[in-house]
């Protein structure tokens, strides 16, 4: 189910909360993904309501046109649909740790633009640790090449017209719980929990490649 249209719902977690234990613990995944994004969820219904215009776009054409709404509900379009939509992107783009490294197209893409995994890894990391307060990081791809960008609090690549492949959320309340205030020690917690094979497929969208069985 994707609901990508108004009413928007808390789809599930593709994993149980407990999955990414001890990377990520329990208590985080509940309280981040079943109050959190349901807030978001909850305050971008409450803006759509009564905006039949507003209703028939899809959560990522919110995005792309809050820049075109009146003030007020440009920002509440920001803050909320980015919020719904940069949620479900960082819980989809993680799994049970497997130890998996980057594979297929992106890991060619990434050898060709970063140099290595290795390399990569340094840059998103020091992105990651820059974002001052609030936001994310994130692994786009702007056509012609990836890129490792920031965002502040629910700002969304797509405002820039960037294809998101992978991001983490570096907002307190994705780590607090088991890492205090050390966002170092989630990037390493978080970093074998990536679903490589989801950030190929996504790459792989944005890019144009057709997958390897097609």
């Amino acid at each position: 189910m994707e609901n990508e249209f108004y009413p928007f719902i808390n789809l599930p977690l593709p994993y149980d909360y407990g999955a990414l234990e001890p990377n990520i613990d329990t208590q985080t995944m509940h309280l981040h993904h079943d109050r959190h994004l349901q807030t978001y969820i909850d305050n971008l219904n409450a803006a759509l309501q009564g905006q039949p215009n507003l209703q028939r776009l899809s959560l990522t054409e919110l995005i792309e046109n809050a820049f075109r709404m009146p003030g007020s509900m440009q920002t509440t379009i920001r803050n909320n649909a980015g919020g719904v939509y940069n949620h479900r992107f960082y819980f989809d783009g993680m799994q049970p740790a497997a130890g998996q490294q980057p594979t297929g197209a992106l890991a060619e893409a990434i050898d060709r633009d970063f140099g290595s995994v290795d390399h990569f890894r340094e840059i998103f990391d020091q992105a990651a640790l820059s974002v001052f307060g609030s936001g994310y990081a994130w692994l786009v791809y702007d056509g012609m090449r990836l890129r490792i960008i920031t965002t502040p609090n629910q700002n969304c690549p797509l405002e820039a017209g960037l294809c998101p492949v992978l991001t983490v959320d570096v907002w307190e309340h994705a780590y607090y719980l088991k890492h205090f205030n050390k966002r170092t020690d989630y990037l390493t917690d978080w970093f074998p929990i990536i679903n490589w094979e989801q950030a190929d497929q996504r790459y792989r969208k944005c890019a144009g490649i057709q997958a390897d069985n097609a």
